[in-house]
């Protein structure tokens, strides 16, 4: 509970560079990861979930990575503030 709460006032407080935001949904997916695999572990439950889970996560750092390089392209830097398509 400790890793997400953190992921999540990383990711509420600190939105000037988009490589930070990207960052902290990671380690908030990490976290859910880790609860996730612990619960299904002690349920004595297959953990074929999980995989899914990692597949779908790694997915999502994939499509923001490649959104993240587009940015950079397109403005030079990883500043979400100074993006005025954003706002």
């Amino acid at each position: 509970m400790f890793m997400y709460l953190s992921g999540m006032a990383v990711f509420l407080f600190s939105f000037n560079h988009f490589l930070f935001v990207l960052l902290s949904l990671e380690f908030m997916m990490l976290a859910i990861f880790l609860f996730l695999f612990f619960l299904l572990s002690m349920m004595m439950i297959n953990l074929f979930f999980s995989m899914i889970y990692l597949t779908m996560v790694v997915c999502e750092g994939v499509l923001g990575l490649s959104i993240m390089v587009s940015v950079i392209r397109f403005s030079g830097n990883d500043n979400l503030m100074s993006l005025s398509s954003l706002w």
